[in-house]
């Protein structure tokens, strides 16, 4: 898909991580994005300040060059300005916060973008809310970290929100301009030509990265539904398989009761695939849920809650049941397990979300056509965002000052322990 606005473009990705599409959904959403960019004619780079892990993706294979950065350090700005880049996606707002106003020093004129992947000041509240066993109130949304993440959005030139109940919230409660919002859900091919049937299947299954908090506390949670489900199907089991086990999950594992550990799935869609139904209770979090939907590409229904499901199905028939008590939550996933018609409607259903909420072609368009408006009139844009220029100003940007701080602090301390050195020397 070409893009003629966009053809040889260098955009620039700056990571919180180096994408592990296999670890997480945050993984390859990131990876989706390139490829959109990639598609469109441009040339992509990646740069990051984490370190690479054994799951990292092979960027080089896609003809995306990849760089080794540092925090609080200025010699991004010099490989920012040789590298010239025209548009600059920053993934999540800590490192918008970190290298924005570096961009914007050393490429005035690049087009800044924010992938905030979810809000995280949101999925804060909540757990916060969650842990307080009470209702979350207007009150939990005005946080340090709601002020930082909100700050980064409007500095931006404009953010890829995920979920549409997060684009509504911003706009109606912190009065973000609709021109610096684009809702946009994950970007995932689709196709129902592989699904497997209901007698092909068998198992419940869970997955989920277990450093993400949510899903720990859904891991949890199954846990203590568990028990109830297998006293009416005592043939079944759970398999649950998550990137980074921790000690305290394989701790759960117990062959016996069915509760089964399986640490990091070789292919998640294939155990997904082969499994009659996808559990995840899901008490707190935000954005749009990665199983959920590798759970429909794989046509196999979900039981899961009201936050699981949010923004995710327009209205349209959820593909499994949504409960929000443990009684229901047993009772669906049973009644979804047994029932071979209900899951074959559940199964039908899939179809009409993924392709009215979910159709790859349409967003990315969606996203290329954004992008290529936006920096053809960039100047006119910003002109209309008052805020924008507010936090961009010099007597505002404590950010900068903070990491100028700590640059200068780290030569004085590099240039101390070279003198020390020099004199244990002589």
């Amino acid at each position: 898909m070409n893009h003629p606005k966009l053809q040889n473009k260098t955009v620039l990705f700056i990571g919180y991580v180096w994408p592990e599409p296999e670890s997480s959904a945050a993984g390859r959403h990131i990876c989706s994005l390139i490829e959109c960019f990639l598609a469109a004619g441009c040339q992509v780079h990646f740069a990051s300040p984490a370190s690479k892990t054994d799951y990292t993706f092979d960027l080089a294979s896609r003809d995306v060059s990849t760089h080794d950065i540092r925090l609080n350090d200025d010699a991004f700005n010099a490989f920012c300005h040789a590298l010239n880049p025209d548009i600059v996606v920053f993934d999540r707002f800590m490192m918008e916060e970190q290298f924005g106003w570096r961009v914007e020093q050393a490429c005035p004129n690049a087009l800044r973008i924010l992938d905030t992947e979810d809000l995280q000041f949101l999925r804060d509240a909540r757990h916060r809310a969650y842990k307080e066993q009470r209702e979350l109130q207007t009150t939990d949304l005005h946080s340090e970290l709601a002020l930082r993440e909100i700050a980064a959005i409007l500095r931006s030139d404009f953010s890829l929100i995920i979920s549409s109940v997060e684009s509504e919230l911003l706009q109606r409660r912190f009065n973000i301009p609709a021109q610096q919002l684009l809702t946009l859900p994950f970007l995932v091919p689709f196709s129902e030509d592989n699904f497997k049937s209901y007698e092909e299947r068998e198992h419940f299954v869970a997955v989920g990265n277990f450093r993400h908090a949510p899903n720990w506390d859904s891991v949890l949670y199954l846990k203590q539904l568990w028990p109830h489900i297998r006293a009416q199907v005592p043939d079944a089991e759970l398999h649950i398989y998550g990137a980074y086990t921790p000690p305290k999950a394989t701790a759960l594992h117990n062959q016996a009761e069915g509760f089964l550990i399986k640490d990091r799935a070789q292919d998640v869609f294939a155990v997904i695939k082969n499994a009659r139904v996808l559990l995840a209770p899901l008490r707190f979090g935000a954005g749009i849920k990665g199983k959920l939907i590798d759970a429909m590409q794989m046509g196999t229904p979900s039981v899961t809650t009201a936050i699981g499901s949010e923004a995710m199905h327009d209205g349209l028939p959820w593909p499994g049941a949504v409960a929000d008590t443990n009684d229901d939550l047993v009772h669906q996933a049973v009644t979804l397990y047994c029932d071979a018609k209900r899951w074959a409607q559940a199964q039908a259903n899939i179809a009409p979300i993924m392709r009215q909420v979910f159709d790859q072609r349409l967003l990315t368009e969606r996203l290329l056509n954004k992008v290529s408006d936006v920096y053809e009139s960039l100047a006119e844009h910003r002109s209309g965002l008052f805020f924008n220029a507010l936090l961009r100003h010099h007597t505002l940007r404590s950010t900068e000052f903070m990491s100028r701080w700590i640059a200068l602090k780290n030569q004085i301390h590099h240039s101390s322990s070279n003198q020390q050195e020099t004199f244990s020397i002589k």
